[in-house]
């Protein structure tokens, strides 16, 4: 069955599972890869398992590789009142360091790819280490790197829908 999962699917899987988080083999092949349409994985990119996702709420386990970068975006209100997007990250595994709006750290620990610096807005340094969480707004600025080893982050939110997040990149497409 797994002959139909792609390469990084099954690096995903693996990477799971060394930190003890199985995914059936139904499931590894629904996982995402996303390098956000700039071709380069390993330096801004995102791994993701969604569990559920309906229009009450949202489960996800996120995987960020070494120094890997999600990049700054926003969930905007989507209609009728809803206002985008709240989510809380818990870090299962690793270490990520969340960037959101607020008071810019003065010397943050990592910094995003050094040829996409110019599309980061956001400085407020906040680590996430294992058993952490944090709550992100809706409609808050926000980006995120996994640490040396990387990082498992259990994601929960509201209803999810990627196609709508708002990223300062204009390069990026998540379609």
């Amino acid at each position: 069955m797994l002959e139909h999962a792609t390469a990084e699917q099954l690096r995903m899987a693996a990477f799971l599972k060394a930190r003890g988080i199985h995914l059936k083999e139904e499931d590894i092949k629904k996982v995402e890869i996303t390098d956000f349409g700039l071709g380069q994985l390993h330096k801004t990119g995102l791994q993701l398992h969604v569990y559920h996702n309906c229009e009450r709420y949202c489960a996800k386990e996120l995987v960020l590789y070494p120094y890997q970068t999600c990049p700054e975006h926003r969930h905007p209100p989507i209609d009728h009142g809803n206002p985008g997007k709240k989510e809380t990250f818990f870090c299962r595994w690793g270490k990520v360091f969340l960037f959101i709006e607020g008071e810019p750290t003065p010397a943050p620990e990592v910094q995003p790819p050094a040829e996409d610096f110019a599309y980061y807005t956001v400085w407020h340094q906040v680590i996430l280490e294992r058993g952490d969480q944090f709550t992100i707004p809706p409609d808050t600025k926000h980006w995120f790197q996994g640490g040396p080893e990387g990082a498992v982050v259990s994601e929960f939110s509201s209803y999810s829908i990627d196609r709508l997040d708002r990223f300062t990149d204009p390069r990026i497409n998540r379609g």
